[in-house]
């Protein structure tokens, strides 16, 4: 296994990269296993590096309950804010997320992300992260208009396009390819002089899906828009009579909790209120 170092993220020491960094070594000693995501993720990888208000760690549903009996333990105070995908861990306004699945229910955190995680040392701790195929993934179906991680996306395959496991990410994505397609379309399109990062046979692959389905009936009132935004194609499955494409077997979300989810939109838009 590669083994990472990104410096920027190990030299901050301010109160919530020193709150983070508690959490980390708290889960660590305790042994739940968790992989560091995100922004510091993100630096490790691309080199890019951004001011980010919280702190994201995946872990298996199994793990939750554990995890967070053991930061509770430590004085954390800790939250499950989204039953089917997120927790929270506080200290005063800071914040770590606990993420063991994504908002649309589809890119749960199974063993496959702890196989393939790459050793790295964030804020001085040794750490494990989330692996580029499955940041990808996740990172592909954030469409919201107020958040879009398609840069993130053309960012990490230029960045790691050579050493990517391909096949992998082809099989996370699944019958979801659409998605990945529009993401490698787009970055050919952002970098023309660096397509090569992208095999040529990937690009074949799904091109050919593509073409394959032209010729399919197009008669299914199913409507995928809300796995890519849980708010803006809500008028299509509340008044134009679609499908909600999180429901199965399109998705992998109850109705209560797609409910849930939903009544998260207006506390989230006060939140980012100043």
């Amino acid at each position: 296994m590669i083994t990472v170092r990104s410096e920027a993220t190990a030299s901050g020491q301010d109160p919530e990269s020193s709150f983070y960094k508690e959490v980390l070594q708290t889960l660590d000693t305790s042994g739940v296993p968790v992989l560091v995501g995100g922004a510091y993720a993100l630096a490790v990888y691309t080199g890019i590096e951004r001011r980010t208000k919280d702190f994201d760690l995946f872990l298996r549903a199994g793990d939750y309950a554990r995890a967070t009996q053991v930061l509770e333990a430590n004085g954390f105070v800790t939250e499950l804010k989204f039953p089917h995908w997120l927790g929270k861990a506080y200290a005063g306004s800071s914040c770590v997320d606990l993420i063991f699945n994504s908002g649309n229910g589809l890119t749960r955190v199974d063993d496959g992300w702890f196989e393939h995680a790459i050793d790295a040392e964030i804020l001085g701790v040794p750490a494990k992260l989330v692996p580029v195929e499955e940041m990808i993934w996740s990172k592909a179906f954030v469409m919201e208009r107020e958040r879009y991680d398609g840069a993130d996306i053309a960012h990490l395959v230029r960045a790691c396009g050579d050493t990517l496991n391909w096949p992998r990410l082809l099989a996370r994505v699944g019958s979801n390819w659409r998605v990945l397609l529009c993401h490698l379309v787009l970055f050919g399109y952002i970098y023309p002089g660096e397509r090569a990062h992208v095999p040529v046979s990937v690009m074949r692959e799904l091109l050919d899906r593509l073409r394959d389905e032209l010729g399919a009936p197009a008669s299914s009132a199913l409507c995928r828009g809300t796995l890519v935004s849980r708010e803006q194609y809500l008028h299509d499955v509340h008044r134009e009579g679609f499908v909600d494409g999180r429901l199965p077997p399109s998705g992998t979300m109850s109705a209560e909790e797609i409910a849930v989810w939903t009544e998260g939109i207006a506390e989230d838009e006060n939140d980012a209120r100043p």
